[in-house]
């Protein structure tokens, strides 16, 4: 795993998420360094998945939502006026719980979001199809068979195949919603590699209700939980091996320990 003394990559200060009345999430305080796996814990329905998309302005496309508070990305502010939605999807880019494959190729589930932003030559889309199957290490058993159904696919080389579709724009940040929940312990395996493979180029955030996972994989840990007011919050935030030593609150031992959530 990536060290923890890089630049930081994202930054919030202060921020808060309300969807119309509902105060979702409260006061978040985090800075997330450059080349590092982050994962975000706690209780269901706590806000964590509601903090991940903040971070890549999904909350968007939810009606009512509204944001207070600083989100910065390269000290650049996410939510600042002259912000731009589309480039900021570009460089923070996202993978869900369950794989959402286009029903087209694999080929072309790949080259979508390339030719969108403009790039057209085949020679250039096929370079972005190899290299992004090669990094997920899909390559090898895909080259000869690119014009399948992306549908065709295991479970876990779908998900895979997402995470190479995120990879094709050339992302700085990856966010991963739960992205092994839905699979079997082996492709769980490969794609916990694969996020450490990945960690030495991209910065990574990560959902998991799985603590083993976020002790196998993480360097930081954010830990969360609904408070009386039913406001998500952050509890504690620290080095994963800090948290799952000699966690600060007794809140955040009881949760890691199971006795609670």
């Amino acid at each position: 795993m990536s060290g923890t003394e890089q630049k930081s990559k994202i930054k919030t200060h202060a921020i808060n998420l309300y969807y119309g009345a509902f105060h979702a999430l409260g006061d978040i305080t985090m800075d997330v360094p450059e080349c590092t796996i982050t994962a975000i814990i706690g209780p269901s329905g706590c806000g964590k998945s509601s903090l991940l998309r903040l971070f890549n302005r999904m909350n968007d496309l939810i009606p009512n939502a509204k944001v207070e508070g600083e989100a910065y990305l390269d000290d650049v502010s996410i939510y600042g006026p002259s912000a731009d939605v589309v480039t900021l999807r570009q460089r923070v880019g996202m993978v869900f719980q369950k794989p959402n494959v286009f029903p087209m190729s694999i080929y072309e589930n790949i080259v979508l979001s390339p030719k969108r932003h403009g790039i057209k030559r085949k020679i250039e889309l096929d370079e972005i199809v190899e290299q992004s199957l090669m990094q997920v290490a899909l390559w090898d058993d895909l080259k000869n068979s690119l014009k399948k159904p992306g549908l065709s696919l295991s479970s876990g080389e779908q998900q895979r195949l997402c995470i190479a579709r995120a990879l094709a724009v050339k992302p700085e940040v990856i966010l991963m919603d739960e992205s092994c929940s839905a699979l079997d312990p082996e492709s769980t395996m490969k794609i916990e590699e694969l996020m450490l493979e990945l960690a030495k180029k991209y910065t990574i955030i990560i959902v998991t209700h799985n603590m083993e996972q976020a002790m196998r994989v993480s360097d930081i840990s954010a830990f969360m939980m609904i408070e009386e007011d039913k406001t998500g919050r952050l509890v504690e935030y620290s080095s994963t091996r800090q948290m799952f030593t000699h966690p600060k609150d007794k809140r955040t031992e009881d949760y890691i320990t199971g006795r609670f959530g």
